[in-house]
């Protein structure tokens, strides 16, 4: 039986308000407060709690044989708890069918997988942990920001505890090869891949209310016709996409929600299924190796990282981030460790992108900059004032290895005093005079001990 795989992405970056240069040093508050909120509960508004609603529905109507997968950011989460809690609550409502699966990112959707393996780790167990508390469960498949893959990444990744990865089907890893299968690592047999059908996928996120597409309008009939058609032995379909497709991609008015509400009839009557990413690879066997030795994601025609380091502004601004990693990870100021986070996601290097920025297009519709250069003025403003903080706490005159040493000799200071402290309770306690048991010691009143003193100052 043929199977279609959903997953969607929600992710949200906590966009930088205008920071100038003499902003260094005298303000250490970086967001754009009123822009992140309106724009946050206008997609939850027209997106992802109508959505939500959708999916749930069409759960309780299948008994449970519609089933999805999710990946939420860490940094989504904060924004949807801080600015629209209504949208985790039916996230966890979701949660309690048991037909949705939750999967594991970095927190900050980040870049740190190409750069800090220990800050990637750290990410990815702040996510988890994130994950668990919320909605119940322990995520088992790993989708990295931006579906960023490659074989060294796999090993990483496989090393944490993950036996299944989603990935991009791109053309330079797949040559002849169909997208509809279940491939394993080419460094690993036991780290099975799951690659996203582009075009069917993309039909959908882009194409959708395309009025210039031969194949418009798109409905659910045709669309799953299209899939019933694939040859037989192609038992999977991977359609990824980002949650916003749905109401703010592409509008309400466009007829995607009635396209979504469609889609299961018309895949239970051609005998197609529905499984979450972890049920897919639990039943289904890898047909064979894919080699991923560059790292691919799924963004523009190339596949490649470009979108976020293919300039040297990026680049300069990313490698200036994760020189002080160490650094921060050092600290034990939360706010710190907050900001760490939020300057870390990979939208900030996005919206440095010079990739057809004139022409329009996604990256002149998702940055909230006129031009790539003021987006890299603005990040580094932002980062030299960061800089300074950690430089406060942590001097760069002083090597790495040494603060470590410093901060290892501190702690170990600390753990000895609390240590001496509790065991000067004890002893404090043991050193108390104790009342016998069945004696009664009567106090002398003072007043009767002057009494006593004049009655024998009288007799002499």
């Amino acid at each position: 039986m043929k199977t279609i795989c959903f997953y969607f992405q929600i992710h949200q970056p906590f966009r930088l308000k205008r920071y100038r240069f003499f902003d260094i040093g005298a303000d250490h508050y970086y967001y754009d407060d009123f822009t992140n909120e309106q724009i946050l509960q206008r997609i939850a508004a027209n997106s992802f709690l109508p959505a939500n609603q959708v999916i749930y529905d069409l759960i309780q109507a299948s008994k449970g044989k519609f089933r999805v997968a999710f990946s939420i950011s860490g940094v989504a989460l904060d924004q949807l708890e801080q600015y629209a809690p209504e949208v985790i609550e039916s996230f966890r409502k979701l949660a309690k069918t048991g037909a949705v699966e939750f999967l594991s990112e970095t927190y900050a959707h980040s870049l740190s997988s190409l750069i800090d393996e220990k800050e990637f780790k750290n990410q990815v167990l702040q996510h988890r942990r994130r994950i668990e508390v919320l909605f119940g469960q322990k995520p088992k498949t790993f989708r990295n920001t931006e579906l960023i893959y490659s074989d060294d990444l796999g090993e990483l990744i496989y090393s944490m505890g993950y036996k299944t990865i989603i990935a991009e089907g791109a053309k330079t890893i797949l040559g002849w090869k169909s997208p509809n299968f279940v491939y394993h690592s080419a460094l690993n047999p036991n780290l099975k891949l799951l690659l996203k059908n582009n075009k069917l996928s993309d039909d959908i996120t882009f194409r959708f209310s395309n009025y210039n597409w031969s194949e418009y309008p798109l409905v659910a009939d045709k669309f799953i016709d299209w899939i019933y058609k694939t040859p037989n032995n192609e038992q999977v379909i991977n359609l990824f996409m980002n949650y916003e497709t749905f109401g703010n991609l592409q509008s309400k008015q466009s007829g995607i929600f009635e396209f979504l509400k469609a889609l299961p009839k018309f895949a239970f009557e051609k005998g197609i299924g529905f499984l979450t990413p972890s049920e897919v690879s639990g039943l289904v066997n890898a047909t064979g190796p894919i080699s991923v030795p560059n790292p691919i994601s799924w963004a523009d025609e190339e596949r490649d990282l470009s979108a976020w380091l293919g300039n040297d502004l990026q680049q300069e601004a990313f490698k200036k981030l994760y020189s002080i990693a160490e650094r921060v990870r050092m600290s034990k100021d939360r706010r710190l460790h907050l900001d760490w986070n939020y300057l870390q996601t990979s939208d900030h290097f996005y919206y440095m992108s010079t990739k057809n920025f004139s022409e329009g297009g996604l990256y002149r519709y998702f940055s909230p900059y006129e031009t790539p250069f003021e987006a890299f003025i603005n990040y580094m403003n932002v980062l030299s004032d960061f800089m300074e903080r950690v430089e406060s706490q942590f001097p760069s005159s002083v090597e790495n290895e040494e603060l470590n040493s410093l901060l290892t000799t501190i702690q170990n200071k600390e753990l000895k005093i609390v240590s001496l402290e509790k065991e000067l309770k004890k002893k404090c306690k043991k050193g108390k005079p104790s009342k016998t048991p069945g004696r009664t010691v009567k106090k002398e009143n003072p007043a009767d001990s002057r009494k006593s003193t004049v009655k024998k100052g009288k007799s002499s």
